[in-house]
């Protein structure tokens, strides 16, 4: 075989590997090379709940006559490679967002996909570029419970550094109760997703698949 045959076979295969290690994160975690189809709104949804790892946490302020208060925060659904959904976060009352939400539940939690890098040159609004905002009740979770020990190995494990954040900040876990989901990942306005479908992809997959 001639060095420019051989080079024909090698150079894609090396191009692959190249493009393969540059999607697994230091966490280990194979990242999906492209989102779901837009149709499937449910692994639409989960899956910029997978990968992103912070969003806007908005509440109604209690410092500011109940006027809405977005606050950037670091979240996860769990860890690498099993996640569930639903949003923990690792709060301080030191910080307003807790103090609200201990006061009033009322939350809602938006992720763009343009932070992953998967939208290209497109603008975060244009509605190629997938959106989703979590609407529902921001709720303390049982510090004694087994979700807790889910919810802090789902954070930890995406955010390492939080397991030394101050003792004295008392920082406890949070999770968003998920009441309504608005998604945009295409042109068309907002599509269809309950909580249970959202909850349930795989579910909402085979049904997509049986309506085709």
């Amino acid at each position: 075989m001639s060095s420019s045959s051989l080079s024909l076979i090698v150079l894609p295969c090396y191009l692959f590997l190249l493009l393969l290690s540059s999607c697994v994160p230091a966490s280990g975690r194979l990242l999906r090379l492209r989102k779901p189809d837009p149709d499937d709104a449910a692994a639409t949804a989960r899956w910029l709940v997978s990968r992103n790892s912070w969003g806007v946490l908005s509440t109604i302020s209690s410092d500011l006559e109940g006027a809405p208060f977005g606050n950037v925060v670091s979240f996860s659904d769990g860890p690498p490679g099993d996640g569930h959904g639903i949003p923990y976060f690792y709060l301080t009352t030191l910080d307003p967002t807790a103090r609200d939400a201990l006061k009033d539940e009322r939350s809602s939690f938006t992720l763009s996909e343009f932070p992953l890098g998967t939208c290209g040159e497109t603008d975060p609004e244009n509605p190629t570029c997938a959106k989703l905002t979590l609407t529902g009740k921001l709720k303390l979770v049982d510090s004694q419970s087994t979700e807790a020990e889910f919810a802090q190995l789902a954070l930890f494990s995406k955010h390492a550094e939080m397991k030394d954040w101050p003792e004295d900040h008392h920082f406890q876990i949070f999770k968003l109760d998920i009441e309504d989901i608005f998604l945009i990942d295409w042109f068309g306005g907002r599509k269809p997703l309950s909580p249970a479908q959202y909850l349930n992809p795989e579910k909402n997959r085979l049904l997509l698949e049986s309506q085709a």
